[in-house]
């Protein structure tokens, strides 16, 4: 029978919990061994925490899935994988399943994928005690509940009985870590656990992380490309880049110290909320009222509620929103998930209707308007999504993906057409040749760049991107703001920029509004609003942010318990 979850703190040792030496991963693709994993060596302690950094593709999941056989049929593993002293690269299959789960443990990136959408979270807490255990099903349900109280879910009872969808994201994330821990591994590897997070949900889940890391004395194997997380939480990391180690050290050294000239341009790329200018040394400064310029967005009282369907009560997304974008003004709109950024922004472009208020988009007055009368709006406006693979046709070149707005509104046709897609893909810095190329057969970045290119095709008054950045590697993302910046000056649009990463509205915008629970709570110009915030949630979502720098973010973690406390 297991132990029940411990209350005090572990101490730290020097035991080597996990140790792999030259370790190398090929796939066999076309009658070729492609290398994704080069020599890497690396090793862990309990009760520490090893980040692994790089951008996509660097080889960093490959790397953590080698170390527990979860790598597809076509891969070839070689090299040594020692948990605590035993060899478990090339053991038995029957063997290595006994290690997963029990020894060693995963908390994936997207929980709504990992967790089974037809169980219940506390049936699959159960479910992972029994397989591991001898326990019968009154004693693997008191352990659950214990370890669903252990990583903070309220009403634990009531948690346990509850499917994955019932839970917010970050309660999700917690009922996999609760999961993950059920069998008190020894190693814990969590592989980009906060990407989707809010930053206040963000800042919950590493403190729980850190805690339970104490508790248990496990040692993490933390994936991420974000590098305030690293300084958060780890002890130790290492620099990946195409499938081999360019740097490594302690958490301090590298952040301070960096020796790899790759190293250097992460740490640079890196958003840094506080800096007073953003990357391209252009200070930022709040675009005024001007008399006689009317804004290209105005929200005057805007009240938007999603109707009642069925036996689903009719809900109020947002109301009193008072908000203006003026030309050539960068707005960011900022806020938890749940506080109705995006819901502005389908409401600009028309595609949410307007329950009482006023909303004037590039000249046209949504508020009452028919869908005859939108159809003007459609080529006045542009939309930038989160998620770049979703938005464009798989089955289409991206060239035709740039275009078709073009030749829909009757604009362009034929070789005149030919020569405006072009131009659109050298605003964006992709080669033309790329015209012909589909989706699946560009980057992250490069799919984000055909995003804005294609809604900059009918030269928009009035741009909105919906959390363009969220998924993108931070060198990718620092390339991608800069060339949405440039673009922006040079265009004179407006932009409404939705995001919850407040360290990118602080280099990109011009002024911020900060909303939570449907209502704007506070807006203003960036440093009003970053540098001296008025409203308590607002300090609160900037004390979340956690800082990419290990010193001070040790300093702000402190100083955020001692406010508790």
């Amino acid at each position: 029978m297991t132990q029940s979850v411990p209350t005090a703190s572990a101490p730290k040792s020097t035991e080597v919990v996990l140790e792999a030496s030259n370790l190398n991963v090929d796939f066999w693709v076309d009658g070729t061994f492609y290398p994704a994993v080069k020599d890497v060596s690396f090793e862990v302690r309990r009760g520490e925490v090893l980040a692994i950094v790089g951008e996509s593709g660097s080889g960093k999941s490959t790397t953590a899935m080698a170390l527990l056989g979860l790598l597809p049929y076509n891969a070839r593993v070689s090299g040594s994988v020692q948990l605590l002293g035993r060899e478990i690269q090339g053991i038995d299959p029957k063997e290595l399943r006994k290690v997963r789960g029990n020894e060693i443990a995963v908390i994936f990136q997207e929980p709504m994928t990992a967790l089974n959408p037809v169980y219940t979270i506390g049936f699959q807490i159960v479910e992972a005690l029994r397989s591991h255990f001898d326990l019968n099903q009154a004693q693997a349900k008191e352990k659950a509940i214990e370890l669903i109280t252990a990583v903070e879910i309220p009403d634990p009872p009531t948690a346990f009985n509850k499917y994955p969808h019932q839970l917010s994201g970050g309660q999700r994330q917690r009922a996999m870590i609760a999961q993950s821990l059920a069998c008190d591994p020894v190693l814990l590897i969590a592989d980009e656990p906060t990407t989707a997070l809010d930053v206040t949900v963000q800042a919950e889940i590493l403190e729980l992380m850190r805690k339970l890391k104490d508790d248990f004395g496990s040692a993490v194997i933390l994936i991420t490309h974000d590098m305030g997380v690293v300084a958060d939480l780890s002890d130790h990391m290492i620099v990946m880049k195409n499938g081999a180690v360019v740097d490594r050290g302690t958490s301090l050294d590298i952040f301070q110290r960096p020796t790899h000239e790759y190293t250097k341009e992460l740490l640079a790329s890196v958003p840094y909320l506080g800096i007073d200018e953003d990357r391209t040394g252009r200070l930022v400064e709040a675009t005024k009222e001007i008399e006689g310029v009317e804004p290209v967005l105005h929200f005057d009282n805007v009240v938007i509620e999603y109707p009642k369907r069925g036996r689903v009560p009719a809900f109020r997304a947002a109301e009193d929103i008072d908000l203006k974008v003026f030309p050539g003004e960068i707005v960011g709109l900022v806020g938890e998930s749940g506080s109705g950024k995006t819901t502005l922004g389908r409401a600009a472009i028309g595609l949410l209707p307007i329950t009482s208020g006023r909303l004037v988009a590039a000249g046209v007055d949504i508020s009452a308007a028919t869908m005859k009368e939108l159809r003007p709006l459609r080529r006045r406006t542009g939309i930038v999504f989160q998620d770049p693979s979703s938005s464009l046709n798989p089955r289409m070149p991206i060239g035709e993906s740039i275009g078709e707005p073009l030749l829909l509104a009757g604009e362009l046709k034929g070789k005149a057409l030919d020569q405006r897609v072009q131009e659109l893909l050298s605003s964006v810095e992709l080669p033309t040749s790329y015209r012909n190329r589909y989706p699946h057969e560009l980057s992250g970045g490069q799919k984000q760049r055909v995003g804005i290119a294609r809604a900059l095709a009918l030269a928009p008054e009035l741009l909105i991107a919906d959390e363009p950045t969220s998924a993108l590697d931070v060198s990718v993302q620092a390339r991608f703001l800069e060339l949405l910046t440039g673009i922006q000056q040079e265009l004179q649009f407006a932009c409404l920029f939705v995001t919850h990463d407040l360290a990118v509205v602080d280099s990109l915008a011009h002024r911020i509004a900060v909303m939570r629970k449907g209502r704007i709570v506070e807006q203003g110009t960036r440093d009003d609003i970053l540098r001296r915030p008025q409203d308590p949630y607002t300090q609160r979502l900037i004390s979340a942010v956690p800082l990419p720098d290990p010193v001070a973010q040790r300093t702000r973690r402190e100083e955020r318990i001692r406010a508790k406390g």
